[in-house]
């Protein structure tokens, strides 16, 4: 909890104002029992009506001065409380964004979605209720102790018992509920999750109709989470009925003790409304604590949460000086004894991986379903780290690139394809912010999308809907594509991006990639052989391993795992072998 209070130095003034405030509608508070003491006892017993309008008079302006600075305490609160979540929020971001795909995919998206919002929102309300409270509840606990001394030591021991027995009360529950909260947090992740698989997946869900099946197993998390807050709740419920016992306990013990004491003549009867008075105070104030209390739990849980993204250090540096380019260097790409092993894996992904690339080259990367592919091409732009051997763009490692220059050389169209809500024209300049509408058509025109965006009304300024809903998969992946064409890569990346696409569309795509820019050297990703077979030379992968490399008349001759994904694709080339 430590290391987040740090986004409260901005909102020093409001975090002091705030108590400070509290603490004097507090003072005036405690100050109201003393006035209707004196109403009772020398107002009402005298019958001075004058006298008791003054202090029903003063009561009134009391209570002013009290909603005034109770209103100003509030203000201040929720203004550092805001203000601290909202910095909080951006840190965490900042951080996320910091992090490697490894660490990325430690942690899951459904756990930071919950961390991003969820926890530093009762962090937020924890934060605010601390300010309003966290001294305030305190000092009218204890100011009504000492009050309550100053008018009958005898009678004010009631109070001395009753405190401490409230505070075990308290403080013991807090204790008990702390760790099931955490345990609530980590529900919710995984109902999160879920509910995120399902709402992304719903086409595919239908598709195989297991909308029972998946009803089921919400319905399985969610009654566990409720069945898991239920239990934490019934706990937390106690703190009231049992604050309630031992408060009403002390009023009867305070009334019993004070009526002898008034038959004895020590005390009087205002003196004894004072002190039950005092005691009421203790109640509300012990009820306001008990509350705080289980704010600041669950606020603790969630600052552990969210303290332990920031734990999580990217596993990748990256230099603040900018790598100088090998001159001399001819090829674009080298990959020398590569290895990769994904975090928790019990294997290796890639192994052994070497070839060059020269520049201007095209390369295809074929293979079956979890060959390695797309994770030989992660490693160019260096979202991976290689577990063993090294990799050199332009005959610099990529671990002595500063990541923006290593990224500024690559243009990458992922398998998946992602678009974000805004406009057609927003989204292709992700790859170039200052890019003239001039060079959006070119890329539109290249990547075969010129076309259906021409006619889409508002053309570049057409809505894209978030994950661009409203484009067919085709579509999307052509837009991907033109958004790393934007900005005119010296190595494009095309991971399995025309999928989608028909093979004509597919031939004419690759034929326009070659004839927008000779120099640039293309990765090309596919399981179609058809899609590769023309690139300069192929890489073949099986389990990991390069098994193949060469053109497409060569591997025919010399691999038979390019034999077998070749001929499955063409099998009259097959029969007529």
């Amino acid at each position: 909890m430590k290391k987040l209070l740090v986004y409260l130095k901005d909102y020093k003034k409001e975090s002091i104002l705030g108590p400070l405030f509290k603490l004097l509608e507090a003072s005036f508070e405690l100050l109201v029992p003393l006035v209707v003491t004196k109403i009772i006892d020398v107002g009402i017993a005298t019958g001075d009506v004058h006298y008791i309008v003054r202090m029903v008079l003063l009561m009134v302006g009391l209570a002013l001065i009290g909603l005034i600075c109770s209103i100003t305490a509030q203000y201040f609160a929720a203004k550092a409380a805001v203000g601290f979540a909202a910095g909080l929020k951006s840190a965490l971001f900042r951080h996320i964004q910091s992090l490697s795909y490894s660490e990325m995919d430690h942690l899951g998206t459904a756990s930071l979605i919950t961390r991003m919002t969820s926890d530093v929102n009762q962090l937020q309300s924890g934060v605010n209720l601390v300010l309003r409270l966290f001294l305030r509840s305190p000092f009218i606990v204890f100011g009504a102790m000492v009050m309550a001394f100053t008018i009958d030591v005898r009678s004010a021991l009631v109070f001395a018992v009753a405190i401490p027995l409230l505070s075990v009360v308290v403080f013991g529950i807090m204790l008990l509920t702390m760790p099931l909260y955490r345990r609530a947090q980590a529900g919710l992740d995984r109902l999160l999750r879920r509910t995120r698989e399902n709402l992304s997946g719903v086409r595919v869900i239908r598709a195989f109709h297991k909308e029972a099946e998946e009803t089921a197993q919400f319905a399985e998390e969610n009654e566990s989470l409720t069945r898991l807050q239920l239990f934490v709740g019934r706990i937390s419920a106690l703190m009231n009925p049992l604050t309630y016992v031992l408060i009403n306990s002390a009023i009867v013990a305070l009334i019993w003790t004070g009526a002898w004491q008034v038959e004895r003549g020590a005390l009087t009867q205002g003196q004894v409304v004072a002190l039950v008075n005092y005691m009421s105070q203790i109640l509300v104030e012990l009820i306001k604590l008990a509350n705080l209390i289980i704010t600041i739990t669950k606020a603790a849980a969630c600052a552990r949460r969210i303290e332990s993204v920031f734990d999580e250090n990217s596993s990748m540096t990256f230099p603040g000086e900018p790598a100088q380019d090998d001159p001399t260097a001819q090829d674009a790409v080298v990959f020398e004894n590569v290895a990769l092993r994904y975090g928790g894996a019990g294997a290796e992904s890639l192994s052994g991986l070497s070839f060059r690339v020269r520049r201007g080259q095209t390369v295809g990367i074929i293979g079956g379903t979890g060959s390695g592919k797309s994770s030989l091409v992660n490693l160019i732009p260096r979202f991976y780290d290689a577990t063993a051997g090294r990799i050199l763009v332009d005959g610099v490692d990529v671990r002595d690139y500063p990541a923006g220059q290593l990224r500024s050389k690559i243009g990458i169209v992922p398998q998946k394809a992602v678009l974000f809500a805004g406009t057609i024209a927003e989204n292709l300049r992700w790859g170039k912010e200052d890019a003239t509408e001039a060079e959006l058509q070119v890329a539109l025109e290249t990547s075969q999308a010129a076309e259906f965006v021409s006619t889409r009304e508002g053309g570049l300024n057409a809505e894209v809907a978030q994950g661009g809903k409203n484009l067919s998969g085709g579509q999307r992946q052509r837009l991907t594509v033109a958004r790393a064409l934007v900005r005119d890569p010296e190595i494009l990346i095309l991971d399995d991006s025309a999928s989608a696409l028909d093979y004509a569309t597919d031939a004419r795509l690759r034929k326009a990639i070659r004839a927008h820019d000779a120099n640039v050297t293309v990765f090309l990703v596919s399981q179609r052989a058809a899609s590769i077979q023309y690139a300069d030379q192929i890489l073949v992968l099986d389990d990991g391993a390069l098994v193949g490399q060469g053109t497409h008349a060569e591997l025919l001759e010399s691999c038979p795992v390019y034999q077998e994904i070749y001929y499955s694709q063409f099998p009259k080339e097959a029969q007529n072998a």
